[in-house]
């Protein structure tokens, strides 16, 4: 069956760094573009990064531009999120997207809780 689980989440001080990972089964990894979502209490799901299938492409939303680096490995069935510099705002709980066509999956989710 298809899953998602990403790892790496935890708690960092304000300016520190994390890497989280989604693990990817069940499905051709290679054929689907990735995306990173994140949802804080009480606030919608929002869009962080993107990459292409292949990885030739990505897009970050304004709050990750020049912090935040996605990146994956086909290899491994893996996608990666630098997240450097990290603010209490970027407080939430991450998931991980896979997406081709009208098809969709998603992840469990990673806490990442960023003290001030």
């Amino acid at each position: 069956q298809v899953q998602l689980v990403e790892s790496g989440g935890g708690l960092v001080q304000a300016g520190g760094s994390l890497r989280l990972s989604c693990a990817a089964s069940g499905f051709t990894f290679s054929n689907y573009a990735m995306a990173w979502f994140r949802q804080a209490p009480g606030k919608e799901r929002e869009f962080v990064a993107f990459i292409s299938s292949a990885g030739g492409s990505t897009n970050y939303a304004d709050f990750a531009k020049g912090r935040f680096t996605i990146s994956r490995d086909n290899a491994k069935n893996t996608v990666y999120l630098q997240m450097n510099s990290l603010k209490s705002e970027d407080t939430a709980v991450y998931y991980c997207n896979a997406r081709r066509f009208s098809t969709d999956y998603w992840g469990q989710g990673t806490q990442v809780t960023v003290s001030s």
